[in-house]
């Protein structure tokens, strides 16, 4: 049950780029909570992804005896989904395309951009913290660095009336 849960139903199994696979299966599931439930419900339950999720994988670390392995993606669920929440956030400020597409796609590249690259205090985080909050603290960060970032090229955009 466990693997189920940190590998998000073994999204974290694919190859290659299981993290890649992991958010893309975050960021549908992501955005189908979004458009049925609510924008204050995702981002809700991405802190509350957050916390279940640490003693989660230190069970599951201390089982397998590995640490941040590929296959546990649960963490890029979490971190995707902050950052399409902050992304729509600003999406629903403009009112600008019909569902907010680009918001989600830029959230979604953004985030892992900064997932893989682990930049500034992202990759101190992932360096110094263990356990089970050092594998979902840097991708909370990014998601929500992701998120301001894409929430700034949407603001872009609708100023120089590229999106409309």
């Amino acid at each position: 049950m466990q693997k189920l849960f940190v590998t998000f139903f073994y999204s974290g199994l694919l190859r290659p780029a299981p993290g890649t696979w992991g958010s893309l299966a975050g960021a549908i599931v992501g955005v189908a909570i979004y458009y049925y439930i609510g924008l204050e419900t995702l981002f809700l339950a991405s802190i509350l992804l957050f916390l279940a999720s640490i003693s989660i994988i230190d069970s599951y670390e201390a089982k397998s005896g590995t640490h941040d392995d590929s296959s546990i993606v649960i963490d890029e669920v979490a971190g995707v989904w902050v950052a399409i929440s902050i992304a729509l956030s600003s999406w629903e400020q403009f009112e600008v395309d019909k569902f907010g597409w680009i918001s989600v796609v830029l959230a979604f590249v953004f985030f892992r951009i900064l997932d893989i690259t682990k930049p500034s205090i992202i990759g101190r985080l992932d360096r110094n913290l263990k356990g089970g909050l050092g594998v979902m603290s840097d991708d909370m960060v990014a998601g929500g660095f992701a998120g301001l970032i894409a929430a700034a090229c949407v603001a872009i955009l609708v100023k120089f009336g590229l999106i409309i």
